[in-house]
């Protein structure tokens, strides 16, 4: 995921490979030989530049944080005017992003989490803060939507920001276990009409994503 015209490091390669194979595979599946074929880089350049298999997994997580940022950043549905509408447009812009293989839209971070969480606290803590750092993205705009939709006063912004990675975390898992796209697709088309309902009596909202 790095851009391209750009000349690779080796260490980026090694993160890079990550992104395929933990996402295809799973972290415990991955040897550090299948990563340095992966990267086209030799084990002694592994060991270059990580002390470890796991040390080389929380650098890909913070990898994965920044490479999908600049995404995230770029994507269409900052561009509404209306809050509620950009929190909306977020929701199906994800659903968009269910294409391909299944190791090609789920998500490194809650992959490597459904492993090692009791395990490695060293990938756990990456992995959560790369999930929630996402989520802080989205607090501005359900903060702007409650200031002017209002809401009963029960969740705060973090909270449903939060909300919003469960239910795709969950949607990925789900699609794995199905081996069908679909049923994250479906899981994704929920929140949309979730989001919709707590803000119920903000006017009409687009459906396009359902």
């Amino acid at each position: 995921m790095t851009q391209a015209g750009s000349r690779v490091s080796a260490r980026d390669k090694l993160l890079d490979a990550a992104l395929k194979i933990v996402r295809a595979k799973g972290y415990s599946a991955t040897n550090v030989d299948e990563i340095c074929a992966e990267a086209g880089v030799t084990k002694g350049g592994f060991f270059h530049h990580f002390k470890s298999k796991e040390d080389w997994a929380v650098a890909a997580a913070n990898h994965w944080s920044e490479t999908t940022a600049g995404l995230f950043a770029e994507a269409p549905y900052h561009q509404p005017a209306d809050p509620l509408q950009r929190v909306l447009a977020y929701v199906a812009f994800r659903k968009d992003l269910v294409a391909g293989e299944l190791a090609e839209f789920s998500c490194l971070l809650g992959t490597m989490t459904q492993e090692v969480f009791g395990t490695s606290p060293a990938i756990q803590s990456a992995c959560w803060q790369g999930i929630a750092g996402h989520a802080d993205t989205l607090v501005a705009d359900i903060q702007a939507a409650m200031d002017t939709y209002g809401s009963d006063g029960s969740w705060t912004a973090q909270s449903l920001a939060l909300h919003t990675q469960a239910v795709l975390q969950g949607a990925f898992i789900l699609a794995k276990a199905s081996g069908d796209p679909q049923q994250a697709k479906d899981s994704i088309d929920h929140l949309y009409r979730y989001i919709e309902l707590l803000f119920r009596g903000a006017g009409t909202v687009d459906t396009a994503a359902t």
